[in-house]
């Protein structure tokens, strides 16, 4: 190119599908970052605009801000919190509900947190109204689980377009429904190779880890690669969520640290193969939630039940982030190590083709077995 050499134009960013997605995630990771600092998200969806607390940040103050904006401040709880509670039937969309004597921050964290108070009464409820579609009350507490919190919020409807005028700048931030609910998959759609270093393990010195990041900079997920594995062959393939608590610590509450050391060993036998250590510690609901279902497990829930107090549901995984790492990896058809029959139908359906469930079975001991027993019974996990 000349001096005189007319530059190119930059592309239109409207017609670059990874900076929308890069834009979109931008925005939510701004509003996970507000709610995670106990600040207000302005969030519109079809069902018009409000403003949004996280359940468990809120404070004195900031639900002062909230009734000052409009009426009637409600408290967003899942189908499954609501139910646990006697609030709604089982199975239940999202809720709003509405006290009679207003709010406060105990009554909010006997709604929304069974750790707090579990057999104490519920405050005195003027309302309860289910939520349909893909609005905004039902988005903020998909925001709060992304943030890695209880799944509930407190939410106030605004009248008018505009952000008010509050002279608060957390409080104008806003974002959009849609975008909050689209995410996780932008997020792993976006996921792109960072880093590559090989890495000898004991029994398996011919080892490479790469880091795959989304386009946002968050969470990295990890390919560990065994040998030269062949793709045009069916790869042993391992999809490992971590568990600080068992991979690290060795904890006798749970399998995975069997499992992941297992998933090495069994690879590293066959000569080659992949296991994929994904981010979603605790089954998705992450490790301050993990062990808040572990406090409830002591009460005497079972795992799946302590998830139902908490608001979630049983597995909060998404399986697109490990269908687009093997996609990259040129993977498409797999021997899973696994005991779960959900993960064969979940890979399935991002057309990853799974030719055999490769049983992942492990001694159970005193602290793990009713765990085990659990999953096998309301799951279908296969021992």
């Amino acid at each position: 190119m000349t001096d005189n050499a007319p530059c190119a134009p930059f592309a239109s960013p409207a017609a670059d599908p990874l900076a929308d997605t890069g834009r979109l995630l931008a925005r939510v990771d701004r509003g996970l970052a507000e709610l995670r600092l106990g600040a207000a998200v302005t969030i519109s969806g079809d069902d018009g605009r409000l403003m949004a607390l996280a359940a468990e940040s809120a404070s004195a103050q900031t639900l002062a801000d909230l009734a000052a904006l409009g009426p009637s401040p409600r408290v967003v709880l899942t189908g499954r919190r609501a139910s646990v509670l006697g609030l709604a039937p089982a199975g239940t969309t999202p809720v709003a509900v509405t006290l009679k004597d207003g709010l406060d921050v105990g009554a909010i964290c006997r709604l929304a947190d069974p750790c707090l108070d579990l057999d104490g009464p519920l405050p005195a409820i003027a309302a309860v109204n289910p939520i349909t579609g893909d609005g905004s009350a039902g988005a903020a507490v998909v925001l709060a689980k992304l943030a890695r919190l209880l799944p509930a919020a407190v939410v106030v409807a605004l009248e008018g377009a505009a952000p008010p005028a509050t002279g608060a700048a957390p409080l104008a931030f806003e974002l959009a429904a849609a975008d909050i609910l689209r995410y996780q998959t932008a997020a792993a759609r976006s996921l792109r190779k960072v880093s590559e270093a090989r890495v000898p393990l004991a029994g398996a010195e011919h080892t490479r880890i790469l880091a795959f990041r989304p386009s946002d900079g968050g969470t990295e997920h990890l390919a560990i690669i065994v040998g030269e594995p062949d793709p045009l062959q069916p790869v042993l393939t391992r999809l490992h969520s971590e568990c600080f608590t068992g991979d690290l610590l060795g904890s006798l509450r749970c399998d995975c640290g069997d499992q992941l050391r297992g998933a090495l060993d069994a690879i590293a036998t066959q000569g080659s193969g992949v296991l994929l250590y994904l981010a979603q510690e605790g089954r998705g609901i992450g490790l301050v939630n993990k062990l808040r279902a572990y406090q409830l497990q002591d009460q005497g829930f079972d795992t799946l039940d302590a998830n139902g107090q908490l608001g979630f549901d049983d597995d909060e995984r998404i399986y697109l982030p490990a269908a687009e790492i093997l996609r990259q990896l040129g993977i498409s058809r797999i021997r899973l190590l696994t005991n779960n029959p959900l993960k064969v139908e979940a890979l399935g359906r991002h057309a990853i083709t799974v030719v055999e469930r490769v049983p992942h079975i492990y001694e159970p001991n005193p602290y793990n077995l009713r765990y085990l027993q659990t999953k096998a019974r309301r799951s279908g996990h296969l021992f």
